[in-house]
């Protein structure tokens, strides 16, 4: 069984513990703080764990080439790349306004620090993890640095390969024992054929002592469902007010309506995984009762006689008798009493 920890407080993540879901508003906000704060009472209305956003300190994430470049996307907020990273970018205080927010209605509130001094901001306002994005997953200086500060971590796994992900492993675990890898691949949106669920089992394997999570960037909720059934221990996905809106993450983004049903049905499907033993339920009694078999005698049987195959078969009875699966120890055993065709033969029948 993988190993369990407290992701945020009061709320652990692995083991027998409810799949923790992250509603990825990262910049669906649109850049507007009002947007911003609907959408974490959306992500808490579905049912949502945690509302995770995107926190960069633009000049210590971007070269100042990459932010002069111009930026002509259908997508753009600005005339040059810089221009629509600082439209999307709310400054700490607004962050700390949409944290207080978020704890007033009683949501868990983080974000992807998408640099070193994005993780320091996001220590100091003291969120209750770390969520790294594919794109930092191989950044080992700054994994370093952030295990080193001790809060739980969730690392998604895009753009890497499992040599990556176990020198990752090996990076973070000398310095935090809590963290989560998320099986992921980085498209938006996702084709469905490079999901790669079967990974998560994978992992499993891999890294038997963390838990192990999903972060899809398909459209839809079935593959996310699956990977729950699949054993994910947290699922992260985004989330949007309107799939219409500006901005290249809302076709991949769940609405409202979308999101309360993946929360639903990961509860029903966490419902339904049960118990891994086997083993006749108390359900299953009326079903038994009406259609259970019994081993009974297939002609008259005389008092003392020995049994043999020949002299009994397996039929709907009453009162049950022998279970069908025990009908070859009663060979060779005597019969204690003279029974009819068709009588159910019971353990307080047979003799030896």
């Amino acid at each position: 069984m993988p190993a369990e920890f407290e992701l945020c407080p009061g709320r652990k993540i692995g083991g027998s513990n409810p799949c923790f879901i992250i509603a990825e508003i990262g910049q669906n906000h649109q850049g507007d703080i009002e947007i911003a704060k609907k959408m974490i009472q959306m992500a808490k209305d579905c049912g949502a764990d945690c509302a995770k956003f995107q926190k960069s300190e633009i000049e210590h994430r971007f070269t100042k080439h990459a932010l002069e470049r111009p930026y002509t996307s259908p997508h753009a907020w600005g005339p040059t790349y810089g221009a629509h990273k600082h439209h999307l970018e709310f400054s700490h205080q607004q962050y700390r306004e949409l944290q207080q927010y978020a704890n007033d209605i009683g949501i868990f509130f983080t974000a992807s620090g998408m640099d070193e001094m994005a993780i320091e901001f996001l220590h100091e306002i003291n969120v209750p993890f770390f969520k790294v994005a594919s794109a930092d997953t191989n950044n080992i200086p700054y994994l370093e640095k952030t295990a080193k500060k001790a809060r739980p971590m969730v690392i998604s796994s895009g753009m890497q390969s499992m040599e990556t992900m176990h020198c990752v492993y090996q990076t973070v675990k000398k310095h935090n024992p809590n963290f989560t890898f998320l099986q992921c691949t980085s498209a938006y949106p996702l084709p469905l054929e490079h999901a790669n669920l079967s990974l998560i089992p994978e992992f499993q394997k891999e890294f038997p002592d963390i838990p192990i999570g999903y972060s899809g960037h398909e459209t839809g909720i079935h593959v996310s469902v699956s990977a729950v059934a699949l054993g994910a221990k947290v699922l992260e996905r985004h989330v949007t007010l309107d799939k219409t809106w500006k901005g290249s993450d809302h076709a991949a983004s769940l609405e409202p309506a979308e999101l309360a049903e993946l929360v639903r049905a990961i509860r029903m499907v966490e419902m339904a995984m049960g118990s891994p033993i086997k083993q006749m339920l108390p359900c299953e009694a009326s079903c038994h009762s009406k259609l259970g078999k019994s081993v009974v005698a297939r002609k008259p049987l005389q008092k003392g006689e020995i049994l043999t195959l020949d002299m009994l078969t397996v039929k709907v009875a009453e009162p049950h008798g022998v279970r069908p699966e025990n009908i070859f120890k009663l060979v060779g055993k005597k019969i204690t009493e003279d029974l009819e065709e068709d009588a159910t033969i019971t353990d307080a029948m047979i003799k030896g």
